[in-house]
């Protein structure tokens, strides 16, 4: 079904120009056209974010340094948009084995160490990662929220 034009909502702009603006990280791009994250107001949306080493470009072999890179590069894309950890309303994580759980549990109390202070999480199981990757996540934060 193909739906009329006038069927969708114009896109609010400033300027001439989206208030959505995209983020990259060097060494953290995708191979597609995918920012690293996108921000419109004080709201910040992640992609995927995997466990990358940044300074080789390369995925490492096992999943505790997959998981500390994760949240090495969460903290960084964050940072490029303008957020923090703190910020951060909701974590969903993509594991390929059970066990990468206790991996990730342990990176995820040093980045969010405060019980009455963590952002909602929501682990998944997933065994259709390419190469090497067996962790990746994606987030929201509220900047100032």
């Amino acid at each position: 079904m193909v739906w009329p034009a006038a069927e969708f909502a114009p896109v609010e702009r400033v300027g001439g120009m989206s208030k959505r603006r995209s983020f990259e990280v060097e060494g953290l791009g995708h191979a597609n056209p995918i920012p690293a994250a996108s921000r419109i107001g004080n709201i910040v949306a992640t992609g995927g974010i995997s466990g990358t080493d940044v300074k080789t470009g390369k995925v490492p072999e096992d999943s505790a340094t997959q998981c500390a890179n994760m949240f090495a590069n969460l903290r960084a894309i964050l940072s490029a948009a303008g957020a923090a950890p703190e910020d951060v309303i909701r974590l969903t994580v993509w594991i390929k084995r059970p066990e990468i759980r206790a991996e990730v549990n342990k990176e995820w109390l040093v980045m969010f160490p405060d019980p009455h202070s963590r952002p909602a999480r929501h682990t998944m199981f997933y065994d259709q990662f390419s190469g090497a990757v067996v962790v990746q996540c994606e987030a929201w934060a509220v900047i100032g929220g």
